[in-house]
């Protein structure tokens, strides 16, 4: 009978227990929820960026339209379809962009300044995915800093590390610096041309 009644007891007790281990579960998966919804937000609005670029007075906008073989490579670069025209801003030898590359399933809104053929600053504005928010950092972004494209193969001429779990967000930000590099040799050229 002692038998019965120590395992009934345990039982009791295990049963009386179970909301506390489930209350326990939800408040230790908690601060995951928080770090899921602070990974998303806008970190800079695109005038803040665009002050900051060209210190407080930035010029007004350009628009870059791309022929046909141009189109062609930036497609290689992003791998997907580029709109005919794109928004830029330039002054004497800088030039900033301001670019969307989706990451897993949302849009990533990236800030690149560029100067004579070179990165100068590169910025996550907005982050709207719920993992890879890591990009958004210096740690991550100050890589770009310096790179420009290799002649031959519209590749960065520095190798960027990766962040693990993040690797969608860091294709995104790869492929907009290439764009933004190779945009930026066109923006240039044509204005050398007229």
């Amino acid at each position: 009978m002692s038998w019965w009644r120590l395992r009934h007891h345990d039982l009791f007790i295990w049963l009386n227990m179970k909301p506390i281990l489930i209350k326990l579960s939800l408040l230790l998966a908690l601060p995951l929820c928080i770090v899921n919804a602070y990974a998303r937000g806008t970190y800079q609005s695109e005038q803040d960026f665009l002050n900051e670029a060209f210190a407080d007075t930035p010029p007004a906008a350009s628009r870059l339209w791309l022929k046909q073989d141009e189109r062609k490579i930036a497609h290689e670069i992003m791998q997907r379809k580029v709109p005919l025209r794109i928004k830029y801003w330039q002054k004497d030898k800088q030039t900033a962009w301001i670019l969307e590359e989706i990451g897993k399933e949302k849009p990533i809104t990236t800030g690149i300044i560029i100067q004579q053929g070179k990165i100068k600053k590169l910025r996550v504005l907005v982050f709207r995915e719920s993992r890879g928010w890591e990009i958004r950092y210096p740690f991550f972004t100050d890589q770009f800093i310096h790179s420009g494209l290799k002649t031959t193969s519209n590749q960065l001429d520095k190798t960027i590390d990766g962040i693990t779990g993040a690797t969608l967000s860091v294709r995104a930000l790869n492929k907009l610096a290439r764009l933004a590099l190779y945009l930026d040799q066109l923006a240039v050229s044509k204005k050398h041309d007229a």
